[in-house]
Order: C-alpha cells, then structure tokens, then sequence
C-alpha cells in the first residue's frame, strides 16, 4: 500500500519560513520524481517544485528563490523548505510521487500566512 505523508505545515506571519516533509512508504522512492503541487481556495491545482531520480529540480516562477525542494532516499522523504512566505503562498500543499504510469498523491498540509 503507496502512502504519502506530509506533515510541517502551519501558519506563519508574512517573511516567515515553514518546512513541511513528505515520508513515503510502499514505493521505490528513489526512482520516483517527487514534486509539491498547492491548491488555493477556488483555484486549480498547480506546480510548485520537482525533484528528478538524479535531482534535477524545477520550480514555479512564483516561488524560484524562496522555496527549495530536496529529498533524502535513505529517508524515503522529500521536503520543501518555504522562506519569505507571502499571503498568496497560502494553500493546501500536496506531495507527488511519479514514475512511469504510477502517480500517487497525499492527503495534503494547510499552509497559511497572515499577520
């Protein structure tokens, strides 16, 4: 059974930093491309970062610079460390998992900036 854990999210004041972790289990996470995607309310659900198999990492432009995607295969876990937070970074924050035809989500972390 493929689960996707994500858990660091929070609320934080605009300029603050969160780092939220996804742990995988029931994958072979290292030859999987894992990605964050974010969904506002009323909006569609976009791309936030990638990481490739040989870490390549690709990011939305709205968050090149303040947010950095890594991941640890020993840990079977990737994270996506979020500085200079803004209030349109608020979102429900999901991890990917995919390679090949298999494409597996998590349940999602809320991320909220306010003041």
């Amino acid at each position: 059974q493929v689960q996707l854990v994500e858990s660091g999210g929070g609320l934080v004041q605009p300029g603050g930093s969160l780092k939220l972790s996804c742990a995988a289990s029931g994958i072979i996470f290292k030859r999987y491309t894992m990605g964050w995607y974010r969904q506002a309310p009323g909006k569609q659900r976009e791309l936030v970062a990638t990481i490739t198999s040989d870490e390549s990492t690709n990011y939305a432009d709205s968050v090149k610079g303040r947010f950095t995607i890594s991941r640890d295969n020993a840990k079977n876990t990737v994270y996506l460390q979020m500085n200079s937070l803004v209030p349109e970074d608020t979102a429900v924050y999901y991890c990917n998992a995919k390679y090949i035809v298999s494409n597996f989500w998590g349940q999602g972390a809320q991320v909220s900036v306010s003041s």
